[in-house]
């Protein structure tokens, strides 16, 4: 009940849904859909509030992420062996 005036507020019934926004959520953003595939392990370290400033800043004049930033670093510093 609502506590000021003491009477019930009914809820109407769910508006029904637009099927070309259904179909646009459903349809995803394909690169999302990527990164899953690609990256399953997450990596957390702890940084200093310096460091994180100048990673951020160098991802940000770069004109990337910086888990893309990290990424690229990381291969670059650890390549995949293939004997």
């Amino acid at each position: 009940m609502n506590a000021t005036s003491g009477k019930r507020i009914a809820i109407g019934a769910r508006p029904p849904a637009d099927p070309h926004a259904e179909a646009w959520v459903r349809q995803g953003d394909g690169e999302a859909l990527q990164k899953g595939d690609l990256y399953t392990a997450r990596l957390t370290l702890d940084v200093t509030p310096a460091l994180r400033a100048r990673i951020k800043v160098s991802a940000f004049t770069q004109g990337v992420t910086v888990a893309e930033l990290l990424r690229v670093l990381l291969e670059r510093e650890f390549p995949e062996y293939t004997p």
